[in-house]
């Protein structure tokens, strides 16, 4: 990759990631040198990013697609990490080579990357799923540029509900370093031919011919991104316009209700799946093609032919039938109760219940005559009688201790009741009715 490439050339990747790349790239270019050794003494280990081939499992080939996308990468992969679009198609052709694959899996966790190398290694997918399965499994991010790709494959599988998919798009940038330029005393001149050569130049501010000449090549640029995700998703550009290619980033469920991926599932499940050949269909066997012997089909048989041609096998069926009819309506019966013989009647006659469902549907019954006689009972109950409140602290009063002698207890009521001394003339006569009274010869409360 060129550094003119990440400064300028159209891409497809979450434009957030763009800024970053460029960043550094940025830098890069003010000589701010990237120092690999000092990043690998930090580190503890050396920088080793290189893609590895693929790994075969059980007979699926996964082939990992892991950060930015480009053609070759170079110091992008050493340093973070990189999917180079030669490398990928390198082992996807080894993978259709090998024997012991049968199907291929590409491991995809990207935000996109360069359009340029992407097209061209969308149609070697395609083009190896007419030999082999072929499967991308989205496990985190799947955008832009790895989107293209990925939907190239006969089948697509997201890792989790959280994961991303989508931002079909193309972004291009100009960056203007005229005044850095200035300030560092330094001002460049080009000299080109050719209307359109630099009309987007670096080293000046974009003019409104330059942007437009930039539009129109994203605009193409995002027209074939359309066109190829309808062809790999099999539907039209338009549904891809409408339902997929707003730029957006959608979450698995969204993106598989708008038809751009398949499937939801972790990668154990997938490779499993595609070990057993659920995910997507074997590719058919160019053998099962040819033409075989077939039987001719047997006409059909009626009720009346069999009578006639099997007699003693429809006279069998017809006393096996009875029997089980009897049967049945015999349970029914045994599950009767007395008031309930309607429900009985007619569900014996109806061909189709058991004494079981006899006895649930009497069981229901009962609840509900239950539950109308309850009510019934409520509403014919009679009235509550209300009643006349109880003064507890006249009750509390009127308690005496029994423990304490007569005398005492007739003195402590004469003490508190005004009452009592207006209506006897003397204590002496009120403790002679208080002793008849609790000797249960007279009331005092006839006196009152």
């Amino acid at each position: 990759m060129h550094i003119t490439d990440v400064i300028t050339a159209p891409w497809a990747i979450l434009p957030e990631k763009l800024l970053e790349i460029q960043a550094v790239y940025t830098a890069h270019v003010r000589c701010e040198k990237i120092d690999i050794a000092a990043i690998e003494a930090r580190l503890g280990r050396p920088l080793v990013n290189d893609q590895q081939g693929y790994q075969n499992v059980g007979g699926v080939a996964v082939i990992p697609v892991s950060g930015v996308i480009g053609k070759k990468m170079n110091m992008m992969t050493q340093i973070s990490g990189g999917a180079s679009t030669q490398l990928i198609e390198r082992d996807i052709k080894a993978a259709l080579s090998d024997s012991e694959v049968n199907s291929i899996l590409l491991h995809i966790d990207s935000p996109g990357g360069t359009v340029d190398g992407t097209q061209n290694l969308s149609d070697v997918i395609k083009a190896a799923g007419e030999i082999k399965p072929v499967v991308s499994f989205a496990d985190g991010t799947m955008a832009s540029a790895a989107y293209w790709i990925g939907s190239a494959a006969d089948a697509i599988v997201s890792s989790s509900d959280t994961t991303q998919i989508g931002s079909i798009g193309v972004v291009a940038t100009h960056t203007d370093v005229s005044k850095a330029q200035e300030q560092e005393g330094v001002k460049t001149t080009e000299i080109s031919a050719g209307k359109y050569k630099r009309i987007s130049s670096q080293f000046a501010p974009l003019t409104k011919e330059g942007k437009a000449y930039m539009q129109e090549q994203v605009d193409q640029l995002y027209t074939i991104f359309v066109d190829a995700v309808a062809a790999n998703r099999g539907v039209d550009p338009e549904t891809v316009l409408e339902d997929m290619a707003d730029g957006r980033v959608f979450l698995s469920k969204d993106a598989m209700q708008r038809g751009m991926i398949d499937h939801i599932a972790t990668l154990e499940t997938t490779i499993s799946n595609m070990q057993k050949g659920v995910w997507p269909m074997s590719k058919p066997d160019p053998k099962a093609a040819e033409p075989v012997a077939t039987q001719p089909v047997a006409e059909a048989l009626t009720l009346e032919a069999a009578k006639e041609r099997f007699p003693e096998i429809c006279a069998a069926l017809k006393a096996e039938g009875a029997k089980a009819e009897r049967d049945r309506i015999a349970s029914c019966e045994e599950s009767s109760l007395p008031g309930f013989e309607a429900i009985v009647s007619a569900m014996k006659h109806d061909g189709k219940s058991t004494g079981a469902d006899v006895a649930v549907a009497i069981i229901a019954e009962q609840k509900k005559q239950q539950a109308s006689h309850l009510d019934a009972f409520v509403a014919n109950a009679p009235k509550p009688v209300p009643h006349a409140a109880v003064d507890p602290v006249a009750q509390e009063s009127s308690q005496e201790d029994t423990s304490l002698p007569i005398e005492e207890r007739a003195k402590a009521k004469w003490d508190s009741d005004a009452k009592l001394r207006s209506e006897f003339t003397s204590f002496e006569g009120f403790l002679g009715v208080y002793k008849a009274e609790n000797s249960g010869k007279l009331k005092i409360s006839a006196m009152h």
